[in-house]
């Protein structure tokens, strides 16, 4: 499939708590997270803080239903 540009919050929701967690299966580096894993600012995926992006856009391939993210705009 073709490489999409698509919103942090199609990927991640935010919890009442102030946390995040995915909406489906997501690879950032050699990391892969999935919906129930909450993670907060400070947490490292990949080498990345993924709340410092909060609301960008990122680059994403699907592969076999795993959003494996590329870029980030």
């Amino acid at each position: 499939m073709a490489d999409q540009r698509v919103n942090f919050y199609q990927l991640f929701k935010a919890n009442s708590d102030g946390s995040f967690e995915p909406l489906r299966a997501v690879r950032l580096g050699g990391a892969q997270l999935g919906p129930g894993v909450r993670f907060g600012q400070g947490v490292m995926f990949g080498g990345i803080d993924l709340t410092a992006y909060v609301g960008r856009d990122f680059l994403v391939d699907n592969e076999e239903g795993v959003a494996v993210m590329k870029g980030i705009f």
